[in-house]
């Protein structure tokens, strides 16, 4: 692999008036959601237009669009390689979907709006990630193995079990730094950062609640913490699968290195060594406050509730003790620097607000799907996970769901907070949620950092639309299996 381009560190210094209106619109931004957290409650929800809501979903499409065509075009490529750059976007499409908002429903209905997009749904997911991120990062998990294709697959294996237990997002990088020190000497690296994104990033985070970001928040809507561990065939299934075309896939990109790469790599050896342990305490913290504190309902076994936003602050508490714990110079020897991760809450931050018009016609419209049978969830679940990021979308077609159940079904699950719901939908809209998250770098938030990692290490990433292509004729064909194996 080559030298890192530089030309992901260009324009990362800001004048004092940049940061001066980074720095105002991080306040407005901070005010719109305390006073959506006080007035949000009340407010009147958005509706969906007739014949009008068609205007109110361009905004989602153009930031999609934009994410999948200006890397492409020559003269945006190098000006969307800025984070500012892409915050600039961002901010722009979703100043768009508010005034859709107050055009369509009054300015009264945009705290509810903001609360939904900001509060509810973007500070969780992107707090938790960033902690995940930052304690993760405090790990360093570094040696040259040789890099035989047998030795990938048991990163990509072991990754897959792991992040059940710390998350996709913690697996991922602790891993992923490991595995390119490894594949360093290799010139044909791409496809086995692909598979880590299926497998580590995605399809791996299947069994427990905290391995998913939709899995907690079935969690969070009352599904028993264990119940996920019902999907273990199907992950199984799917895990076998795609590690057999992998070790197939590189066996055949190993053959066609060249000899002096071959050699070099073999000479290249450093022992596997783990250092910064004391960060799996913090990560562990993180796991717990998932689990157990959560705003609407008491902590288990005790009849006390925490207060808002107490589960983010603890996480960001973790951070801080993961910043001062952490052995000094590790980061810096490991290159580690927050581009990934700001890149992840910058897109992020407008796709969670321009896509409140498209989940509100679902809202809207979905019942009217006639969907009932659970492969139809499965595949309507996933397709609109690829693209809306799998939470929300988990959530829609989890509340659809409950609303079509009633007690005296068979095969229900009473729900731990309230209601009902047919466990054969559940296990297909969870299923469909996490897996279909890998077909898109959108699907699920550590697919842009992994990819940002991989091309900052020189590895030569597919665009949105090339790596959808791989998705597509890779996954695709799994996931029409998997349809028809299990009682999907």
């Amino acid at each position: 692999m080559h030298e890192p381009s530089p030309v992901h560190d260009r324009n990362t210094s800001l004048r004092p008036v940049e940061w001066g209106f980074l720095i105002v619109g991080a306040l407005a931004f901070a005010l719109l959601i305390l006073r959506s957290l006080i007035v949000g409650q009340h407010a009147p929800q958005p509706h969906v237009a007739p014949g009008f809501w068609g205007l109110g979903i361009v905004p989602f499409i153009l930031i999609l669009a934009s994410i999948a065509m200006l890397p492409l075009i020559p003269f945006t490529r190098h000006w969307w390689e800025s984070n500012r750059n892409r915050l600039i976007v961002a901010l722009s499409l979703s100043l768009l979907t508010v005034l859709y908002v107050i055009a369509s429903s009054g300015i009264e209905s945009v705290p509810a709006v903001l609360q939904e997009a900001l509060a509810s749904e973007y500070l969780p997911f992107i707090i938790l990630l960033f902690s995940l991120y930052v304690i993760s990062g405090g790990i360093s998990l570094t040696g040259d193995l040789p890099a035989h294709p047998l030795t990938n697959a048991t990163f990509l294996a072991v990754g897959a079990v792991l992040a059940n237990v710390i998350g996709t997002t913690g697996a991922s990088m602790l891993l992923i730094r490991a595995l390119l020190q490894t594949n360093s000497e290799r010139t044909r690296v791409t496809h086995t950062v692909i598979f880590f994104i299926f497998l580590v990033s995605n399809v791996g985070g299947t069994l427990l609640p905290i391995g998913d970001p939709p899995l907690f928040l079935g969690y969070l809507k009352g599904v028993p913490f264990l119940w996920t561990l019902k999907l273990w065939l199907p992950w199984a299934f799917s895990v076998v699968i795609l590690l057999a075309v992998y070790f197939v896939w590189d066996t055949l990109a190993y053959k066609r290195e060249t000899i002096a790469t071959i050699r070099r790599d073999e000479a290249t050896r450093l022992p596997l060594r783990l250092r910064g342990s004391i960060n799996f305490i913090w990560l562990a913290g993180i796991v717990l406050a998932v689990a157990l504190l959560d705003q609407h309902k008491p902590v288990p076994g005790t009849s006390w509730t925490p207060f808002p936003f107490m589960r983010e602050l603890i996480m960001l508490g973790l951070v801080g003790l993961s910043l001062a714990t952490t052995p000094q110079g590790m980061r810096a020897r490991m290159d580690f620097n927050y581009s990934p991760i700001i890149e992840v809450a910058a897109l992020f931050l407008g796709i969670f607000i321009t896509m409140q018009v498209p989940l509100a016609v679902l809202r809207v419209y979905g019942g009217q799907s006639g969907l009932d049978q659970p492969w139809e969830y499965f595949w309507a679940t996933g397709s609109l996970s690829a693209l809306l990021d799998n939470a929300p979308t988990y959530l829609v077609f989890f509340e659809t769901a409950n609303a079509m159940t009633r007690a005296s079904d068979p095969g229900v699950l009473k729900l731990v907070t309230d209601g009902y719901i047919r466990e054969d939908l559940l296990a297909a809209i969870s299923l469909g949620a996490v897996f279909f998250g890998a077909c898109t770098y959108i699907g699920n938030g550590p697919n842009f950092m992994v990819k940002a990692i991989a091309e900052r290490s020189g590895v030569k990433m597919p665009g949105f639309l090339k790596y959808m292509l791989y998705s597509g004729l890779i996954l695709l064909p799994l996931f029409v299996v998997v349809s028809m194996l299990f009682p999907l």
